[in-house]
């Protein structure tokens, strides 16, 4: 009987947090992966914590640099010679009234959130096509949800889960499919938190990895198109 390959997954954003997260799991879960962030050192040091180069693919990429985006893929495809799920992790969030938000918080926002997951989908169609892939954007309760001092991120969230929607029905009879999460409050690096047990309340980022894993083992009939996970306590 032919060995079965190992499917390959690539993360955005895979240095720390809900990335990582989702790396790990996957790798448990038999996958060979890629993980991208705007700093290689970084990448590399977490991709060599996480499992030999057969299994770990480190990548320097800006997702708000369409170029990064498909050379990203293009090593994948170098490396592994496939790629079976996309998720499409990277994101950055300044907290300020409008008032005080500058140009330039609104553009790394918009450019990073919402660009950012549009240029890494824009990437990976011709690939996820040949494998029937699997797409999935880390969006947020912020993207249906708005809030104070949120204005910018709020605006990149809910074109994240707008955009991504759309999108799978675009690519769902293209045998892609396009899962969009949004969760509340993660215990990670975000927004300059230092994780804690203040935090243990929260969402852990090996929970989202999990979510993912479960996702990608569902029937392929069937499409969670939308999924809210929140903590199950306020505090």
């Amino acid at each position: 009987m032919e060995k079965s390959v190992k499917k390959v997954a690539y993360i955005t954003g895979g240095t720390k947090g809900i990335g990582r997260g989702i790396a790990y799991a996957l790798l448990q879960n038999n996958y060979r992966i890629a993980l991208s962030g705007r700093n290689y050192e970084m990448a590399k040091e977490i991709a060599q914590s996480l499992g030999s180069s057969d299994n770990v693919l480190p990548i320097q990429s800006d997702v708000k640099n369409f170029d990064d985006e498909q050379n990203a893929i293009n090593k994948i495809i170098e490396h592994f010679g496939q790629l079976d799920v996309v998720i499409a992790n990277a994101g950055i969030g300044i907290f300020k009234p409008v008032e005080d938000l500058k140009i330039e918080d609104w553009h790394t926002m918009i450019d990073t959130n919402l660009t950012g997951t549009f240029y890494t989908l824009k990437a990976s169609i011709a690939e996820l096509k040949k494998t029937k892939g699997y797409f999935i954007s880390i969006a947020s309760l912020a993207g249906i949800n708005f809030f104070a001092t949120a204005s910018g991120y709020n605006a990149s969230k809910f074109g994240v889960v707008g955009f991504t929607q759309a999108a799978m029905l675009d690519l769902r009879d293209s045998d892609i499919k396009i899962t969009t999460i949004l969760p509340g409050s993660v215990s990670t690096y975000f927004n300059n938190n230092e994780p804690s047990e203040k935090d243990a309340w929260k969402i852990q980022p090996e929970d989202i990895g999990e979510l993912v894993v479960d996702i990608l083992k569902l029937n392929p009939r069937v499409l969670p198109s939308k999924i809210e996970i929140r903590p199950s306590k306020t505090k």
